[in-house]
């Protein structure tokens, strides 16, 4: 098999999240709302969870996880100094390369930490394979149109003034391409669905710290490496949208859920094996295909 195509410059996100391992509280209160979207998952299901794997969650799920009971938590990331921070048994992990047994655990979750990874199937495969059977995965990523205002604006910004446009903003999934995701890396019962955190800044600088705060930066490899035109970011601030309440940012949070196979596990019916009819079941006409209501 090939290798997968390099996106992300990995190395370059580690420094940076160990950068961000002093700064993140900054931004504690917008990574709590994701957590705690996310981990509210837990609450639909009955099931009791005893080893789970907190990635990359930025000291905002290990401590909750333990709150709903789970007596072992592992906390990892690719950043050391942010593992060391995150609540549970620090572990050095890239996400691409993860070092856990299989059926390491009944609970994964990846809170926001999955967006810059190059292989992202080949992650899910590792993350389905490190959960026991019946295993479940709860997982958060920016989706389209995350900070799509701020794109726009760079991007408008720099082509008046260079004629053309470089990445600064990362790439983000869409929210069709979670289910599909999850299925091809041979999750069962796979859900993908997504929630928008709508914030207001007094000012575009104000959401530029945030994102440094957070190591958020773009680790794009495919960015320009030359220093900017000088007066870039003023355009490109100037042109960013705002309204009474300040600068709008939307973050689009791409929720996908998963279970390790079981047998267990319902099974879908076998084709034709049905007892009734829908069309008792909604008191209405079943009509041959083909014919039309009313001949």
């Amino acid at each position: 098999m090939s290798d997968p195509m390099q996106v992300f410059d990995r190395a370059l996100l580690r420094r940076r999240r160990d950068r961000a391992a002093g700064t993140v509280d900054r931004v504690a209160p917008i990574l709590a709302e994701a957590a705690d979207r996310l981990l509210d998952r837990l609450d639909d299901t009955t099931r009791r969870f005893t080893r789970a794997l907190d990635l990359g969650g930025r000291g905002q799920i290990a401590d909750r996880l333990a709150a709903r009971g789970i007596p072992f938590v592992v906390s990892a990331d690719l950043s050391p100094r942010m593992a060391a921070r995150a609540g549970g048994l620090p572990v050095a992990a890239d996400e691409e390369w993860l070092p856990f047994a299989d059926g390491a655990f009944d609970l994964v979750v990846a809170s926001l930490s999955l967006h810059a990874v190059n292989d992202l199937p080949g992650a899910l495969v590792q993350i389905r394979r490190a959960l026991a059977p019946d295993g479940l995965f709860l997982a958060s990523l920016p989706g389209l149109p995350t900070l799509q205002e701020l794109r726009a604006a760079l991007a408008e910004a720099e082509s008046e003034l260079r004629g053309g446009i470089s990445p600064r903003v990362s790439p983000f999934a869409d929210l069709r391409d979670g289910a599909a995701l999850l299925q091809r890396a041979g999750f069962a019962l796979p859900v993908a669905d997504a929630e928008d955190i709508r914030l207001r800044y007094r000012s575009p600088l104000a959401l530029l710290a945030d994102l440094r705060a957070a190591g958020e930066g773009s680790t794009i490899l495919a960015r320009d490496r030359r220093v900017p035109p000088r007066a870039l970011f003023p355009l490109a601030m100037a042109r960013m949208p705002r309204d009474a309440e300040g600068v709008p940012a939307t973050f689009r949070l791409l929720v996908l859920t998963g279970w390790a196979p079981s047998a267990a596990q319902p099974k879908p019916a076998r084709p034709g094996s049905a007892n009734a009819r829908l069309a008792d079941a909604l008191g209405t006409v079943e009509y041959p295909a083909g014919e039309k209501p009313g001949m």
